[in-house]
């Protein structure tokens, strides 16, 4: 009890410092779990958002462009392949299915995506689960109809029987209007993925849209291929990838994906160094913020050792009060965590539809936070040393 007494009133008489100090510590701990857990989560999601697919056939070039623009509706299309190209792996005795797209066109921004009904009959976007309405219905192969994903619809303001004029392009150009005039059919229900912020056209008429070159009526941008089996996918990668040099086959989607984060993992490693050095930089202030403080302290220490306070009773308060620093920092961290954390899943639901899962628990966040308690703890060694060995005779005899 008399420790934590010291405590209490020490950290009251200093309390802009405890505060500055432990903000400090929160910023570390905050940064700390939010860079691990948005790159673990982000990683997971990411990888395992395949829309029901396992492959992606294009133009020649690079799988990852193939996988972003095909998969996560972001990037351009590295080109066309012909309509018989998508006849040819649609009959191969290893597909089980394929489901061509056409992209090139946008609304505002948004993207529009040419496909076949049989995306929404037939495909599970994940395991056991299948595209759903939110409103209306789905569109019909041959009409100038559209389905809005769930977050696209609530971004634009949408609803069923609203009506739009497409633009070209992927980037939003008020003078690259088309004339054909499309109906909002249905609207999806959420699925937490890319689909959501996508404007689904039937293939058709993307594909004999006016304004678009005239090989387009019998070209697709891609096709999204599931297979009747894994080894299928190596079979295809030698005839497509090896074999020929016309088409990329893209497979696994997955660890395709993958590669992108180990292409941005020095952008993770540069966010954690930040948060290390406002850690030490932070302990460092505990340490500096208490030992500055010994000097007034010196002779309310000797009092209370000539009270019968042991030197470990006075080291352990020291270091007691650095730990609690350490533990409203940890604490504040939390708040931090959780701004940060939303902030960067709502920035990443925006800008690819994928939606990380902020309620998760990882081991970083209790080991952050107990790291950052017991560094402020070990910085308060050396005052606390101090502390221990402040002469009580000396500090309390009266100055002539």
């Amino acid at each position: 009890m008399t420790i934590l007494l010291i405590i209490y009133r020490s950290l009251r008489q200093h309390a802009l410092s405890t505060i500055v100090t432990a903000c400090s510590l929160a910023l570390a701990a905050g940064l700390l779990m939010t860079v691990w857990v948005v790159k673990t989560e982000s990683q997971k999601t990411f990888t395992q958002t395949t829309a029901g697919f396992d492959a992606v056939l294009g133009a020649r070039g690079s799988k990852l462009q193939l996988v972003l623009n095909a998969i996560f509706h972001l990037e351009a299309s590295p080109g066309n392949l012909a309509w018989n190209d998508y006849e040819q792996i649609k009959k191969h005795p290893a597909v089980r299915t394929a489901i061509p797209i056409a992209v090139g066109d946008n609304f505002r921004g948004w993207r529009i995506v040419g496909t076949v009904p049989e995306l929404f009959s037939d495909m599970e976007f994940a395991d056991g689960k299948k595209y759903g309405l939110r409103a209306g219905r789905f569109f019909d192969a041959s009409k100038n109809e559209a389905v809005v994903g769930s977050f696209a619809a609530q971004q634009i303001g949408w609803k069923v029987g609203d009506t739009f004029h497409p633009f070209h392009g992927l980037a939003f150009d008020e003078q690259h209007e088309h004339e054909e005039l499309y109906t909002v059919v249905g609207i999806l229900a959420p699925t937490n993925t890319p689909a959501d912020r996508v404007i689904w056209t039937p293939l058709e008429g993307v594909q004999t849209m006016s304004g678009h070159n005239p090989a387009a009526a019998t070209e697709v941008s891609a096709v999204l291929v599931q297979l009747r089996a894994p080894t299928a996918g190596f079979m295809l990668d030698l005839l497509y990838n090896k074999q020929g040099n016309r088409l990329t086959f893209a497979y696994p989607v997955g660890a395709i994906v993958g590669e992108l984060f180990g292409k941005i993992s020095w952008f993770d490693r540069v966010l954690t160094l930040i948060a290390y050095l406002v850690a030490f930089v932070a302990a460092g202030s505990v340490l500096a913020s208490i030992y500055a403080s010994m000097n007034a302290r010196r002779r309310d220490i000797a009092i209370l050792r000539a009270l019968g306070a042991h030197r470990r009773t006075v080291f352990g308060a020291v270091v007691g009060e650095a730990a609690v620093i350490g533990a409203l920092g940890a604490l504040g961290g939390f708040v931090i965590y959780f701004g940060l954390l939303a902030g960067v899943a709502h920035v990443i639901r925006v800008q690819t539809g994928v939606v990380l899962n902020v309620t998760v628990w990882h081991p970083v966040l209790w080991l952050c936070p107990l790291s950052m308690i017991m560094l402020a703890a070990f910085s308060g060694v050396v005052p606390a040393t101090k502390a221990y060995r402040v002469p009580v005779a000396e500090t309390l005899a009266p100055v002539s």
